[in-house]
Parts: C-alpha cells; sequence; structure tokens
C-alpha cells in the first residue's frame, strides 16, 4: 500500500482526500478529510520524527542510531518544525549555547555531575 501523498504530483497543490474505501466491507465514505499537521511531512521526515520519537527526544541516541552528527539532526528536526508551520529557536535564550547546555543535561542525567553543579553550570554559562 502506497502511503498518502501531502502534494499534487502536477502542480505541487495540497492534496485534498475526498474518498475513503474499506475493502473489508466494501463501504465507502465520501466527504473532504484532512490529513492533519503530519500529513505535511515528507518520508523521510517522518521516519526522522519516528526516531526522535522511538528515542525519547534524546539526541545523544539518534546520533548513535542514525550514525549523524548532532548539527545534522538538530538541522533535520529545524526542517520539521518548518513543515509544521514553526519557526525553530525563535525564543532561544541568549548566553551558553544549546549543544552546550544539552551537554550539561545529558551529563546530568548520566550521574557524571550533581544537580547542584548543573544547575551552576546553566546559570553561569560555562561548560
Amino acid at each position: 500500500m502506497l502511503p498518502l501523498p501531502s502534494k499534487c504530483p502536477i502542480c505541487g497543490g495540497e492534496i485534498l482526500v475526498t474518498r475513503l474505501h474499506c475493502q473489508d466491507c466494501d463501504t465507502t465514505i465520501e466527504g473532504r478529510f484532512s490529513g492533519g499537521a503530519f500529513s505535511q511531512l515528507t518520508k523521510d521526515q517522518l521516519a526522522f520524527v519516528e526516531t526522535f520519537i522511538r528515542c525519547e527526544g534524546k539526541i545523544t541516541r539518534m546520533e548513535d542510531e542514525m550514525g549523524l552528527s548532532y548539527p545534522t539532526i538538530r538541522n533535520r528536526l529545524h526542517e520539521v518544525i518548518r513543515a509544521l508551520g514553526y519557526e525553530p529557536g525563535k525564543e532561544e535564550p541568549a548566553g551558553l549555547p544549546e549543544e552546550s547546555r544539552l551537554r550539561i543535561l545529558e551529563e546530568l542525567e548520566a550521574g557524571q555531575i550533581s544537580y547542584m553543579d548543573a544547575m551552576r553550570m546553566l546559570q553561569e554559562g560555562e561548560l
């Protein structure tokens, strides 16, 4: 079975589903159906989201599973965010870069630093 296309292969316009059919009971339902926000994502973007969820949003696990670098995974995440109609990083705080904050939190999670050390490092902006 093929995945539901989200864009018209001829003009690139949005596809609107107007008919659903059950192969088991031969019921057909007609109307105007929306695929939802995720229907706008490409096959690769959906696979990325699935991996992101399976890895519980932990980029280090995604790095291992996908064999990609942190910046590449972050760029792909930003592509997905934009495809969903949002702008990534609009409200990122100045100071400690996201990558450094992530490393501090990962060290905390791994038990390599204490909660107090992590808080101090995050507040003072040091790694």
